[in-house]
């Protein structure tokens, strides 16, 4: 049996390029996913709070004179 040294081991896990694929399909969807996000945080967050905080309002506001 033949034993492998930490350059041995370093050369054979560098020649690996069995998970590259799946690693580069990960950083492609961040790429596009830290976009729509930023934008989703930015620009489409406050509007989407006010839409429900006007929406709760009006609820409440309906059912004020509600009886149980």
């Amino acid at each position: 049996m033949r034993k492998f040294g930490f350059l041995d081991l370093l050369r054979r896990v560098h020649g690996d390029e069995e998970g590259a694929v799946s690693l580069e399909t990960v950083l492609i969807i961040g790429a596009i996913a830290l976009p729509i996000l930023i934008f989703l945080w930015r620009v489409a967050w406050p509007n989407i709070r006010m839409y429900f905080d006007q929406r709760v309002e009006t609820l409440m506001d309906d059912g004020s004179g509600a009886t149980p």
